[in-house]
């Protein structure tokens, strides 16, 4: 049985910092990109990072640049994203996903994402 399971969020002043963690299990995880999606309530659900875990790389959406850090542990099957800075504006349920690395190791397309995590809420308050 596939599972991501979602770990982490809650709610945080701005400036503030969370980490979400998502463990695996269930599928060959060296052959997935690992990435983050989040939905903010009335707005459409946006690529937030992905981290590719045949070679390391890691994308980061432009509105969060700089500020999440999105890193993986093969070992452990474990995809963390780090959230510093935080502003009310990165309200949203954050959603982890797994696409096969042959198919897309990117942000390019939703669709392409095979599973998916049931989501956390992260909440930042001005």
């Amino acid at each position: 049985e596939v599972q991501l399971q979602a770990s982490g969020g809650g709610s945080v002043q701005a400036g503030g910092s969370l980490t979400l963690s998502c463990a695996a299990s269930g599928f060959t995880f060296d052959d997935y990109a690992m990435s983050y999606y989040r939905q903010a309530p009335g707005k459409e659900r946006e690529g937030v990072a992905c981290f590719s875990t045949s070679d390391g790389e890691a994308y980061h959406s432009r509105p969060v640049n700089g500020r999440f850090t999105i890193s993986g542990d093969t070992t452990q099957n474990t995809v963390h994203l780090r959230m510093n800075d935080l502003k009310p504006e990165d309200t949203a349920v954050y959603y982890c996903a797994a696409v096969p690395s042959v198919i897309q190791s990117s942000l390019a397309s939703q669709t392409a994402y095979r599973y998916w995590g049931q989501g956390t809420q992260v909440t930042v308050s001005s």
